[in-house]
């Protein structure tokens, strides 16, 4: 499909479109940061913003290698191991803070 914009014209293709769905869960990370840290009044990251962050990179990771861009593909490559490492440290002491909790008792 082409879409003209006056100044500029593009074909959408399945592609594109991915590439426009990464984005956007790219970009919505910082639309729940911004939220989580208005409703805490401070700057807080929740859990969501590093899912969305693997969601939109792996995504955007796709769309990169379908390109065939290695700048792209490095960047959002590296970004994901950050993502992920932080879901890792995150569930980590999520386990330690239940265990220095001990059982629970009914």
């Amino acid at each position: 499909m082409l879409i003209d914009l006056g100044l500029m014209a593009f074909t959408v293709t399945i592609w594109t479109a991915i590439g426009f769905l990464g984005q956007f869960f790219f970009s919505l990370r910082f639309l729940v940061q911004w939220l989580s840290s208005e409703r805490a009044r401070r700057s807080v990251v929740p859990i969501a913003f590093w899912y969305f962050s693997v969601l939109g990179g792996a995504t955007l990771l796709a769309y990169a290698i379908h390109q065939q861009d290695p700048v792209f593909i490095f960047g959002q490559g590296l970004g994901l191991l950050i993502y992920a490492r932080n879901l890792v440290l995150i569930r980590r002491a999520r386990r330690a803070d239940r265990a220095a909790e001990g059982p629970e008792t009914p």
